[in-house]
């Protein structure tokens, strides 16, 4: 039987803005000696991907971007800037669906979500930029990882988070686009449930479930894109996020 647990979500504002190649590990330490908060052993640190996609040089200069005739095509029918469509394609494995304005791909990294994930939000000052996803979420939550546990000794749990839509509900909730040093997976296969009964599919999207946690303190417009969220108990665990996307020959819906 699990025991009962209680968990921390703890809000770091960064008040700088990430440039490329800045060191985002930098100014989460600083951010938590300005606050008198320290890395605790099993920590879950949420970092919103817009800081590690501005550190890695995905802020993208639309005025740079030259659309192809297809993407002009599209653009007529969504009023969508063209050079914002040319991106949205080329970031994309496949376009799911268009209707209205809206365009559902499929992004290279096999998330199902509205525009590749490309924001036109908290960009920065400069107009006429977007921010792609990180290349592979993965791979920059696990350097983060080794990057803390180097300056700090700490084994803790790394998540990259992002906001999506859902296609059944109403509103956005933040989930994880990249995870490390932990399962992204809670499995309960096997086990019995509160009345003896084998459980037979029952499997918990555990990083999308902190993901959304860290999205309460995060806010839009308030400058916390780093949340610690504390006292939830994992095993560390070198995984992917490609563990909780589900396949287009397991999607009934494509």
């Amino acid at each position: 039987m699990d025991e009962f647990i209680n968990i921390q979500v703890i809000p770091i504002p960064i008040q700088d803005d990430i440039n490329n190649g800045d060191d985002v590990v930098d100014f989460i330490i600083k951010s938590l000696k300005e606050k008198s908060e320290s890395l605790q052993k099993n920590d879950v640190v949420v970092i919103t991907h817009k800081i590690i996609s501005k550190a890695e040089g995905k802020n993208i200069d639309l005025t740079k971007v030259v659309p192809s005739e297809e993407s002009k095509k599209i653009s007529s029918y969504t009023g969508k800037d063209p050079r914002l469509i040319e991106l949205i394609t080329s970031e994309s494995n496949e376009i799911v669906k268009i209707e209205r304005d809206i365009i559902i791909t499929e992004t290279k990294h096999g998330f199902v979500c509205a525009n590749s994930g490309i924001d036109t939000s908290n960009v920065g000052k400069i107009s006429n930029h977007v921010i792609l996803l990180p290349d592979d979420p993965d791979e920059s939550a696990r350097k983060i990882r080794n990057d803390i546990i180097s300056r700090t000794n700490l084994r803790v749990g790394v998540i990259i988070s992002d906001t999506f839509g859902r296609p059944f509900r109403k509103g956005q909730i933040n989930i994880a686009i990249g995870v490390a040093g932990m399962d992204p997976i809670k499995s309960y296969i096997g086990k019995t449930d509160m009345y003896g009964n084998i459980l037979r599919v029952t499997e918990i999207a555990v990083a999308d479930e902190i993901a959304s946690a860290a999205e309460l303190v995060m806010g839009k417009s308030s400058r916390v894109p780093v949340t610690i969220v504390r006292g939830y108990d994992f095993t560390s665990y070198d995984s992917s996020i490609s563990k909780i996307t589900r396949s287009k020959k397991d999607d009934l819906f494509r």
